[in-house]
Order: structure tokens, then sequence, then C-alpha cells
């Protein structure tokens, strides 16, 4: 059995904002860095084997948090980075809506099926990120592994993990540095904890 905690990284300028951020490469703020150390100092007696990361710099500085308490590197993986926005990415909802209303909608609709424009879908999402987290059982079995991603990647796993199709990811909320719990089996995945961010509030 691989224990693998996954962590929502802290807030940006961006998502105090309510930009779509995706692939772009956008530091945590204040507030970020300060809920990035709480979650490193929560989850500092955790018997963590090994920690991975998106490489986007938002993950990235979560995970040091993290990190400095184990006396652990980080790996780096491009595979779990969040949904590539494409031409949304720095704008608002608003934005969107005003200029793509349909394809906004479908999105949140059937994210399986429907991606921005020079985007991706959250079905492709899926792929990425289900192979990338496979890998990453078969290399530490029976370890406890820290994987620090992003909201709509923690929504498309948490959706895998329940056995859900990705029409239900919209309905599991993902907080700044939300921390997520799957039990990876042979033939099974127990979800113990979902979008627990008690070492903020």
């Amino acid at each position: 059995m691989t224990k693998v905690i996954f962590v929502r990284h802290g807030q940006t300028s961006w998502n105090q904002e309510k930009r779509y951020q995706g692939h772009s490469d956008i530091s945590l703020n204040k507030m970020g860095v300060r809920q990035a150390e709480l979650v490193g100092e929560r989850l500092a007696k955790e018997n963590i084997g090994v920690i991975y990361s998106s490489d986007l710099l938002r993950s990235y500085q979560t995970a040091e948090a993290i990190a400095q308490h184990h006396g652990l590197p980080i790996i780096t993986r491009a595979g779990f980075r969040e949904i590539n926005f494409g031409l949304w990415e720095g704008l608002t909802y608003q934005d969107i809506m005003g200029n793509w209303p349909e394809i906004l909608t479908g999105m949140y609709s059937q994210p399986g099926e429907i991606s921005p424009p020079q985007g991706e879908s959250f079905f492709t999402v899926k792929q990425r990120v289900s192979k990338e987290l496979q890998q990453c059982i078969a290399d530490h079995p029976k370890e406890t592994v820290v994987i620090v991603s992003h909201g709509g990647t923690m929504r498309v796993l948490l959706c895998a993990a329940l056995n859900i199709g990705l029409d239900k990811m919209w309905s599991i909320r993902q907080d700044s540095t939300a921390i997520n719990i799957i039990h990876y089996l042979d033939n099974q995945t127990v979800v113990s904890l979902i979008n627990d961010t008690c070492h903020i509030e």
C-alpha cells in the first residue's frame, strides 16, 4: 500500500483576483507563503519518504515549505501541472464569459469533453496525471508520498479514486494548501481525507 498525501499549492495574487492560472508560472503571494509554512508544520510529523511537485513555481514553493521539515529533495514533474487554459490564462470568469460563453459553460458541464481555445480538456489532464501518479506509486511501494499540485489536478485525481465521472469534479472543493489523503492498494483506492485545511483555519 502506498499512502499519497496530495497538497494544493498556497494562494497567489491570481487566486485572489480570480484569474485562470493554468500553466502560467505565478508565485505565491504573502498569504500563500504563510499558508505553505502552516501546511509544512502540519505535515512535519508525517513519516514522508519522498516529495513530488508540479514544476510550476507556486507548487514548488509550497513543496519547499514541507520539505524543510524532512530534509528531502523535491522531485518536479510537469505531469502534475494544472490544466492548460490556453487563451484563457490570466483572464477572469467575467472576461471569459463575455467572449466564450458557450465553451465556458461546457467546461463546467462537460469538463472531460470541452477544452478552452488552445488549451486542454480535463480528460487530457486525467490521462497525463494518472500516468505520472502510477509511476510514483510503482517507484515507492509501501511509502508515504507527498505530491504538491493544483486544484483542477486534485479534483481529477479524486474523481478517479472515488470512481466518479469528471462531470462531478466541480462538486469537490479544493482550497489553498488543502490536504487530501488517498491509499493505493493493488486493486483498490481508499480516500481517507478531502480538502482538509484545519492548519489555516
